[in-house]
């Protein structure tokens, strides 16, 4: 019950719609324009740096709030199992962001939410997943690239990190923990299978994060 209740919390974070909200305030639905996606790139590729990196923000911020949320209602009830509960409740913020019922079920595909996730969650990870994504971002220029590397990042580093004693859960616990992560994992692909069809055949459009703005 009390994982339903973290996802539900979550949902309800994501569904605030940084990237829909500012594209309002600028007269336009942004899920009509370029890729039609309501995140980051989309935002900065249509209206500027500022509006991206507003984006990023108001994304990231909902899943490290929704985070600290549970943990200040259920931090003490269920100290034992608090990382996995905020994976769950990680989760439920990607559904709501990708999925909001209000738009259609149309929204992003949940990376700053998950960059949220990761700067909650732990300080070895946030600096692996800033190391992963900017490193191949600067690399090679593709932003999807980057974000699928840092979820392939999030599953070794969880595991490792999780065997070495590192989340003070049982090993039952871990294993959710895993799959929970797993699962999140499988949807950022899916969100990303066009991303990832562009890239085998080369035509995957390159984000320069600090050229001059166009």
């Amino acid at each position: 019950m009390i994982r339903l209740v973290c996802i539900l919390i979550g949902y309800l974070f994501g569904l605030f719609q940084t990237s829909y909200i500012i594209g309002r305030m600028n007269g336009i639905d942004i899920r009509n324009y370029g890729s039609g996606n309501a995140g980051t790139t989309n935002m900065m590729r249509t209206l500027g740096r500022k509006a991206g990196l507003l984006t990023f923000a108001g994304d990231c911020l909902k899943c490290i709030f929704a985070i600290i949320l549970v943990r200040l209602l259920f931090g003490r009830t269920y100290a034992d199992m608090m990382p996995l509960l905020s994976f769950y409740t990680a989760a439920g913020v990607i559904l709501g962001h990708n999925f909001p019922f209000y738009l259609n079920f149309r929204g992003g595909k949940g990376i700053a939410a998950t960059a949220g996730l990761v700067i909650a969650f732990d300080p070895i990870m946030t600096v692996l997943g800033v190391i992963t994504f900017f490193g191949t971002v600067l690399l090679t220029g593709y932003v999807s690239l980057g974000s699928l590397l840092v979820y392939a990042g999030i599953l070794i580093e969880l595991v490792v990190l999780g065997q070495m004693g590192h989340f003070h859960m049982t090993q039952g616990r871990l294993i959710e923990l895993y799959l929970v992560a797993l699962a999140l994992a499988l949807l950022a692909v899916w969100e990303h299978r066009g991303n990832i069809a562009r890239l085998k055949n080369g035509t995957e459009r390159k984000a320069h994060l600090f050229g001059k703005k166009k």
